[in-house]
């Protein structure tokens, strides 16, 4: 069989490991939006797919017998083509999606919002904001606070003068963060639900310096598409499609 995964996340790499190791053929493919991503292992291609009919065509073409979107949470515009494509085509696809924040012990404590207009609500003249970089034109409305924005690739617009741009990739550990929140004075962190260990050090690091949190919450998945939250149910789903 040849199997199509679709995401650059650390799920999206173990999984491409696990199953080149069983000698499955693996084809990973990447959105291109970060410059020098970690590539997983097997086979890989980098960029769009030219939309739904796109997907369609290659998943045809190439004779794909088996889609795994493990891309990330908030990915939804290739979630919702890759479903509609497997649909069209009746390819089977899984939706491996890392266990998000909801469960965290300090949950129930922080700001959850559907979107950046709940967060622009919330107060706060020192913001940590690790939204990622392609939504921070979302975020100008607070261009007279001091905000310090984490990014892995520079912006693609211009910032305003009080802002602080940190570049830098995960996973993160607990004494960084805290250094990180307690040199810029941060008033509050920004966040999506995206889940999973690399990043979730900033969150305990916010309790303890008692730093409010704000957490968008992630899109609705597809309908009617399977979903698992460990790699190793993803293997298993896969192992089974092959049969």
């Amino acid at each position: 069989m040849s199997v199509l995964v679709l995401g650059g996340t650390a799920e999206a790499r173990a999984l491409a490991a696990r199953l080149v190791a069983d000698g499955v053929d693996v084809l990973s493919s990447l959105a291109g939006r970060v410059s020098q991503p970690a590539l997983p292992v097997g086979r890989v291609r980098v960029g769009g797919f030219g939309g739904v009919e796109g997907l369609a065509t290659f998943l045809v073409e190439h004779h794909v017998t088996a889609v795994v979107d493990a891309t990330h949470p908030f990915a939804a515009r290739i979630s919702a083509n890759a479903a509609a494509a497997c649909a069209v085509t009746g390819t089977p696809l899984l939706r491996l999606a890392r266990p998000g924040w909801s469960e965290h012990p300090d949950a129930g404590r922080w700001t959850w919002v559907d979107g950046v207009e709940g967060v622009l609500a919330v107060p706060g003249e020192r913001p940590f904001l690790t939204t990622g970089r392609q939504g921070l034109a979302a975020f100008l409305p607070w261009a007279d606070r001091s905000v310090l924005v984490r990014v892995v690739d520079p912006p693609d617009l211009d910032l305003p003068p009080a802002w602080r741009v940190v570049r830098s990739r995960g996973p993160y550990a607990l004494d960084g963060e805290r250094a990180l929140l307690a040199e810029h004075r941060a008033d509050l962190l920004v966040t999506k639900d995206s889940g999973g260990t690399h990043t979730e050090a900033k969150l305990d690091a916010a309790r303890e310096l008692g730093v409010p949190v704000v957490v968008v919450r992630r899109p609705s998945a597809p309908a009617d598409v399977p979903a698992v939250g460990e790699v190793g149910d993803a293997v298993a789903w896969v192992r089974t499609a092959a049969g």
